[in-house]
């Protein structure tokens, strides 16, 4: 998260002049997150749905998807896995927007 503040906005998160940011504002920046961030493609990793495209994961791209559903698979019911998982499909697809 910091990378990405830092690479698309320009702004350094660990700093006493960014504990004025609103909730909301740190809201609105968080969302508009660009895909081609550190964090943009962590989510992109996490939410992707296509077999095919799993299949295609690198080494890191295939660590980083099988921690997450391994880690939230402990964690959570059925039910709560797919919401959030539905939830990480959404704000990826804001940020593609």
């Amino acid at each position: 998260m910091v990378s990405s503040f830092l690479t698309q906005y320009g702004l350094r998160i660990r700093t006493k002049e960014f504990e004025t940011v609103s909730w909301d504002e740190f809201k609105s920046l968080l969302s508009g997150i660009d895909p081609e961030t550190p964090l943009g493609r962590i989510v992109a990793i996490r939410a992707e749905t296509d077999k095919k495209v799993i299949k295609g994961f690198n080494r890191d791209q295939k660590r980083i998807y099988d921690a997450w559903r391994n880690r939230k698979a402990e964690t959570m019911s059925l039910a709560t896995y797919d919401q959030e998982m539905k939830a990480l499909e959404n704000m990826l697809a804001d940020m593609c927007r």
